[in-house]
């Protein structure tokens, strides 16, 4: 039976910053044109938090605050890319592989049409997997609520981990 040999978890995590002047606005590991950017502690990036918190879900490791509070200096102004990689490898010690990323970023304005690729591909080498297993998705609130009016951009996101099940003798 496929699969057998294998213990596979789902997670879902999300993530959403208020929209401000005078910060870059990084999603997806990628930074995007635009007049504002999104305020946090670290970078903002609403995308990768939501795939870390994801991530760290699915192995029952806790919440992203609980490995990067926003309380400690030393994650001020952080990449956000480099805090998904560190949870890749905490994971990768525990004999957990990404299989699939899934990612909802939830905004009015920009048009992320043209860097859902980018996104993509950059999760995709921070996790070291294949490009055809991360998926990237943006979508409006039609103009409603905090994200639909451009105060806020939100994100969710599904990942699918699995390790080799241990055999007992």
């Amino acid at each position: 039976m496929i699969g057998q040999d294998f213990e596979f978890r789902v997670g879902i995590g999300t993530d959403i910053h208020r929209i401000v002047e005078g910060r870059r606005l990084i999603l997806g590991g990628i930074q995007i044109p635009y007049p504002s950017g999104l305020l946090g502690h670290s970078d903002g990036d609403v995308a990768i938090h939501a795939v870390i918190d994801a991530m760290i879900g699915a192995a029952g490791l806790g919440d992203i605050g609980s490995h990067f509070p926003d309380t400690e200096e030393q994650w001020r102004d952080a990449d956000s890319r480099e805090l998904l990689a560190v949870i890749r490898d905490q994971l990768k010690d525990k004999g957990w592989q990404v299989v699939n990323v899934d990612v909802i970023i939830h905004a009015e304005q920009p048009k992320l049409g043209p860097y859902k690729g980018q996104m993509k591909r950059a999760i995709s080498a921070i996790l070291q997997m294949d490009f055809a297993a991360v998926n990237v998705k943006a979508k409006t609130n039609e103009g409603l609520g905090e994200i639909g009016t451009g105060l806020a951009m939100s994100s969710t996101a599904t990942v699918l981990l699995q390790r080799k099940m241990k055999r007992s003798l």
